[in-house]
């Protein structure tokens, strides 16, 4: 089975089916067709020596006026990708590198890039032999295209440097050879067609939200183990309150904590508080906010995965190329920005929770051990997530806010998007922490309620999770156990029993 890169639409869940499964890609006969048409047209296009096309047979930048002779156009591109390799700082997830070739062939194949097809099957080939370039966090400024990483992309398809071959690191072009590639020769217009885009920003972006939507699910889930931990009520999740507020996400998280509930012996008993924190009282209304944020995300991310966005345009159809500006990355930068606040707050709210679930109320013993004092029980768990948290509170500052001028003028306001893309894999990471200390501390304080029993869903995760994390009845390494928390809350699902 193969996914054909085509002009159908691409969705996030799609991209992801492909990603997670390592499913081969090809081309389609009418993407082939298309990227044969439009570079035949720019072909002819440059017959006309006169003509001035930006970063085709001109300098870049503030260089756009300077003509490039026809017999140095290949040596412009080379030029350009060599120079342009600039990344620097800690590579990026090779996960996140397997996405970006997906963008990018997705990309290329409209037909307005002037690009030659063999460049993109050699994309394509690379990706499908698990051929990763190796690409750095640091040098794009989201703005003229991932300018940068996207170089880094290009000298591995050139056989310059080093790349990942299966996870082995080598250089390019002993990787081109085993995998019975030929390193590619930029013609005219095809640096500019590899290096600008936003397909850094754009694969951080989707793999954030496929963390993004696993979170959402393992929030809701550690929740309601939360709630019977700490024997709060079930009157909060009740649909009456969402239905007259009805936002989408509120809704939904009421609906899905009441799930896990259902058959709870604990959120049946009588209760003697009046109301419960807002940690857990208002669960909904922030949790429903950031999936609501999420999905709004999804809608912005879905139309760049699906778009053209280097320069200029080759328009055959309307006899011109054009120069714009669609590889400026403001709309990924604002909502990757949204999208770490948006996630941020799981873990907030997270973290307020354990907390209350340490102090000594509800009938609990404090920080959830026996012999308090002599003990000290899950008291510095809590402190490190609440140093997580202050953390991602910090990472939440808006890159899209910044604009830094670049290019002697000629590119005087940027997105910083990259930056975002970054700091927002750090706040997913952080969140599946915080809730993993949550877990931690939820199945602790319902230890404490027995013999009373959650609802065969929980208690089915309680019964998991304790052959992984046993019962704390005195003090151990919690490091240990923290990390082994952080272990069962990736590598499980945690959608919400029916």
């Amino acid at each position: 089975m193969s996914h054909a890169i085509s002009n159908q639409h691409l969705s996030i869940t799609q991209l992801r089916h492909i990603w997670k499964n390592r499913i081969p890609l090809t081309i389609s006969e009418e993407s082939k067709k298309q990227i044969m048409h439009c570079r035949q047209f720019l072909e002819t296009k440059l017959a006309d020596v006169e003509r001035l096309y930006y970063g085709i047979n001109t300098g870049f930048g503030s260089l756009c006026n300077v003509r490039v002779s026809p017999d140095e156009l290949e040596d412009l591109q080379y030029k350009l990708v060599v120079s342009t390799a600039c990344g620097i700082g800690d590579e990026i997830d090779p996960e996140i590198t397997r996405l970006l070739l997906i963008l990018k062939a997705q990309s290329l194949s409209y037909g307005y890039s002037g690009i030659c097809l063999e460049t993109v099957e050699l994309l394509i080939k690379c990706y499908n032999e698990d051929l990763l370039p190796i690409i750095y966090e640091q040098g794009s400024l989201g703005a003229s295209g991932d300018l940068a990483p996207l170089a880094h992309m290009a000298l591995a398809m050139m056989g310059i440097g080093d790349c990942y071959l299966k996870g082995k690191r080598m250089p390019a072009v002993e990787a081109l050879k085993a995998i019975g590639a030929t390193p590619v020769v930029l013609q005219s217009k095809e640096g500019l067609a590899l290096l600008n885009g936003t397909q850094f920003m754009s694969a951080h972006a989707c793999f954030c939200l496929f963390k993004a939507m696993d979170l959402l699910e393992l929030a809701d889930a550690v929740t309601a183990i939360s709630v019977d931990g700490y024997d709060s009520k079930a009157e909060p999740f009740t649909d009456t309150i969402h239905l007259i507020r009805p936002h989408a996400g509120q809704i939904h998280t009421g609906q899905n904590i009441l799930k896990w509930l259902k058959g709870s012996e604990i959120i049946q008993q009588a209760k003697q508080q009046v109301q419960d924190p807002y940690s857990f009282r208002c669960v909904p209304q922030v949790h429903g906010a950031s999936k609501d944020a999420i999905a709004q995300v999804i809608r912005v991310v879905e139309t760049e995965i699906n778009s053209v966005t280097d320069n200029p345009i080759v328009d055959p159809a309307n006899d011109r190329i054009l120069s714009g500006g669609n590889f400026h990355g403001q709309p990924l930068a604002l909502h990757l920005d949204f999208l770490a606040i948006a996630v941020a707050e799981l873990a907030n709210i997270s973290e307020r929770r354990i907390y209350q679930m340490l102090n000594g109320g509800r009938n609990l013993p404090v920080f959830l051990v026996d012999k308090p004092g002599l003990n000290c029980g899950l008291m510095i768990p809590q402190y490190t997530a609440a140093a997580i948290v202050s953390q991602s509170k910090q990472l939440c500052t808006p890159a899209s806010v910044d604009s830094i001028v670049s290019c002697n003028g000629q590119e005087d306001h940027v997105s910083m998007g990259a930056n975002a893309a970054t700091k927002c894999v750090r706040v997913m990471y952080n969140t599946e922490r915080v809730l993993a200390i949550e877990l931690l501390t939820a199945v602790q304080a319902l230890d404490f309620r027995k013999p009373l029993k959650s609802s065969p869903a929980i208690e089915a995760i309680r019964a998991e999770y304790r052959k992984v994390v046993p019962f704390i009845t005195e003090d151990r390494v919690f490091h240990d156990d923290m990390v082994k928390s952080v272990e069962f809350v990736r590598t499980r699902t945690w959608t919400a029993p029916e």
